[in-house]
């Protein structure tokens, strides 16, 4: 479906309608519910309204006294909120957070649509849940009306994964409680491995790999995702992330959070208008709202100097017929002096700052696309870095043994970081700090020790 861009007209009979938290002015609410008015063609406005600590009380008051149609919770006001509401829905009360308010005589009514939005989202993808074995990750506020909805939508049995143990065993006490069986499990995370067989759901509810910070994971051994089937990030941008990546790489499905953000949201819209909203519709508005988080189709080269970036890109480009750009000589040429030059008469901080600020105008003015991209040896060490990468596209990492790497680098004077008195020793050190960001990060892992630049961008064009 064809998103128009509507110019909306308020009157005094619009009605109001906003998201109540701290902070707001980046939520893709906004968009979200002017699409459904539009597609209902009712006249409502949605707004964000940042609300200061210490304030909750009179915002929810006033916004009651100025005929507010509905309102949308968030961060850090969910469980907060509570004590100023005039009714409760029954499954908000059990799950503790409340995230709709709708009106009703003498306040709001406050629900929890986070734990149907996962449900919906799940069942819009033939995702089974009744009888089956899921492992949720976390015990937040996520986890919490995850394992809720999922308890009483009939899940066998769910392991729950948590960092603080003691978090997991009274989270599983409260739903065991309120499903009235024992069907939660409270494990601590590094217990993953007592899990047996394999074919769970897992549920990813934490906020780690949450754009900038897209490297990052609860658990990172491929043997537990060896496990998962079907693998559900409550995270939604990145679109693709690295949980997802784990779960893609060993044969499993994985899902993005985004239609979880529709879902919830759409069934808010439902309870403030009572209408109902298609799967179909709800899916245009995932595609819509996926779109400005789509990376580029860039392929993005990484690994320690000596990799054969530079080499491998360049035959890439050639096999490929796409353009090619280094980030190092991109950055020389504007700042008109060598890498060595910036290090020596600035610093490498200096040098690293312009990495990212080159970085983020490729991404803002999307200068490349289907392109090949190399990036310096320390370019992806900053985690700011590594989100705009991802964004450009997909990521290849070079790996090379330190072996490899002094073979290479023996007679290069030009590099900054080893002109020591043990160069050996230092690319050592340099690739034993950088080689867990590099497979971090990578979309695609290519050993290059015993194959020329060639062979490696042969490799490379096969995944692309």
């Amino acid at each position: 479906m064809h998103f128009a861009k509507q110019t909306r007209v308020i009157t005094g009979k619009s009605k109001v309608c906003g998201l109540i938290g701290n902070p707001v002015a980046h939520s893709v609410s906004p968009v979200l519910h002017h699409a459904l008015a539009d597609y209902f063609a009712h006249d409502l406005c949605y707004v964000p309204l940042p609300v200061e600590n210490g304030h909750l009380e009179e915002a929810v008051k006033g916004a009651y006294a100025m005929h507010f149609h509905g309102l949308n919770v968030t961060v850090p006001y969910k469980e907060q909120v509570i004590p100023f509401l005039k009714e409760l829905d029954p499954m908000a009360k059990q799950i503790g957070a409340v995230n709709t308010l709708v009106p009703v005589e003498g306040g709001f009514k406050g629900y929890n649509t986070d734990a149907p939005g996962l449900i919906r989202a799940l069942k819009a993808e033939n995702v089974q849940i009744k009888d089956r074995e899921v492992v949720v990750i976390g015990a937040g506020g996520v986890s919490r009306a995850a394992c809720m909805i999922l308890a009483k939508e009939g899940a066998k049995r769910i392991y729950l994964l948590n960092r603080t143990l003691s978090r997991a065993e009274e989270l599983a006490k409260t739903v065991n409680q309120a499903v009235e069986r024992e069907c939660m499990i409270p494990m601590a995370m590094e217990d993953y491995e007592k899990l047996e067989g394999s074919g769970y759901l897992a549920i990813q509810a934490t906020s780690l790999g949450m754009s900038p910070k897209d490297a990052t994971v609860a658990i990172d051994d491929p043997a537990f995702y060896a496990k998962v089937k079907d693998g559900f990030d409550t995270v939604f941008n990145p679109l693709e992330t690295r949980f997802m990546k784990l779960v893609r790489r060993a044969g499993g499905n994985a899902y993005n959070g985004l239609g979880m953000l529709v879902y919830q949201g759409v069934i808010a819209y439902e309870l403030w208008n009572d209408c109902k909203v298609s799967d179909k519709f709800a899916k245009d508005l995932i595609q819509m709202l996926s779109v400005p988080l789509k990376p580029l189709n860039n392929v993005i080269l990484v690994g320690f100097m000596g990799s054969g970036k530079s080499t491998v890109g360049q035959r890439l480009s050639y096999q490929l017929k796409r353009q090619y750009c280094d980030l190092d000589k991109l950055i020389e040429k504007r700042e008109k002096r060598s890498i060595s030059q910036i290090f020596a008469e600035d610093s490498e901080e200096y040098f690293r700052n312009l990495e990212t600020a080159t970085l983020e105008e490729l991404w803002e003015h999307k200068s490349y696309k289907n392109a090949i991209l190399s990036m310096g040896g320390g370019t992806p060490i900053r985690e700011c870095n590594q989100s705009l990468m991802h964004r450009l596209g997909k990521v290849f990492y070079l790996r090379m043994s330190p072996e490899t790497a002094f073979e290479r680098l023996s007679r290069d004077s030009s590099r900054p970081l080893l002109q020591t008195e043990d160069p050996k020793k230092r690319i050592t050190e340099l690739m034993q700090e950088r080689e867990q960001v590099y497979e971090a990060i990578a979309d695609y892992v290519i050993d290059c020790d015993d194959l020329d630049a060639e062979s490696v961008a042969r490799e490379i064009a096969k995944k692309c």
